[in-house]
């Protein structure tokens, strides 16, 4: 083979390791990026994660005290909610104001003694008990539906992590598939221009 065929030949099978072994650095520098990027997602999905978990605990908490005061966990826990808040400080301290106004009421009007006072008495603490038990229920309620919130941005969070990373993964595994077909295309080249340097020797062309 003369000098021209070989330096034909040399030089594809330079540039064809060339271009092979920059297609594989190009593939490695995507799979490096990847890799970060879906640690990064990662990381975060933890962080929205660990920011909301107290949300959702609590709502949780709240669901299942709702459930409780309407007896759906069964009566002893129902019961044991209703005495929950009737032996609360705060239905103690709101019978005692209720019961003081209603006797300071009636001893300004001299009825203390009257029918219509203990009739007013003993309605009294059934309505305030029937009353905090509907405030708190919806106080849970607020707390369930800060929960269920929180949970919903946990779930979206986790949706958005889990598209990012697919895509991230595709893209890797796209470098890396280029990166083989480049290989492939290069190793190609080399044996085309062999060929040809064998065709024009034929022909003697050099």
């Amino acid at each position: 083979m003369s000098g021209i065929a070989t330096a034909i030949v040399g030089g594809a099978v330079v540039s064809g390791i060339a271009s092979n072994s920059a297609a594989k650095k190009a593939a490695k520098a995507q799979g490096k990026a990847s890799d970060a990027g879906i640690a990064e997602q990662r990381y975060e999905f933890d962080k929205v994660q660990e920011l909301l978990k107290p949300y959702s605990d609590a709502g949780t908490e709240a669901v299942g005290a709702q459930s409780d005061l309407l007896g759906l966990n069964g009566p002893e826990k129902q019961q044991a909610a209703l005495d929950a808040i009737r032996n609360s400080p705060e239905f103690a301290s709101m019978l005692q104001q209720g019961e003081e106004g209603i006797l300071q009421n009636a001893s300004a009007t001299g009825g203390v003694r009257g029918g219509n006072t203990q009739g007013v008495l003993s309605q009294f603490r059934p309505q305030l008990l029937s009353q905090l038990i509907e405030s708190r229920f919806t106080k849970l309620g607020g707390v369930a539906g800060l929960g269920q919130a929180s949970a919903a941005g946990t779930a979206a969070a986790a949706q958005n992590t889990g598209n990012n990373i697919t895509d991230l993964l595709t893209q890797a595994g796209q470098a890396r598939a280029g990166a083989a077909l480049a290989g492939g295309q290069a190793i190609g080249n080399v044996g085309n221009s062999i060929a040809q340097a064998a065709i024009l020797k034929q022909m003697k062309v050099f």
